[in-house]
């Protein structure tokens, strides 16, 4: 089993700059799939970025040239470097790693954008 635990939101400013961090433990983390989802109270959850086993990143239009994705298999962590933060940004931000049929998700972490 796949436990992810994430870590660096809280409240920054618009402009502001922000990295999420997400630990994998119990499993092989080279092998996965690494995505950044967020959900806004009453918004569906909304797939932000994906990195592949190979490093190949993908973004929502609305964070391409603000958000980075990148992984560090040496330390089992996917991070998420979002900068000039707008309030649209504002929500849950959840890891999750996939592979195959297998998915596991983090436990969210809150992302306030906010003067």
């Amino acid at each position: 089993q796949v436990q992810l635990v994430e870590s660096g939101g809280g409240l920054v400013q618009p402009g502001g700059s922000l990295r999420l961090s997400c630990v994998a433990s119990g499993g092989t983390f080279g092998i996965y799939g690494m995505r950044w989802y967020r959900q806004a109270p009453g918004k569906q959850r909304e797939l932000v970025a994906d990195i592949s086993n190979g490093g190949r990143t993908n973004y929502v239009d609305s964070v391409k040239g603000r958000f980075t994705i990148s992984r560090d298999n040496a330390k089992s962590t996917v991070y998420l470097q979002m900068d000039s933060l707008k309030p649209e940004d504002t929500a849950v931000y959840y890891c999750k790693a996939v592979w195959l049929i297998y998915d596991y998700w983090g436990q969210g972490t809150q992302v306030t954008v906010s003067s």
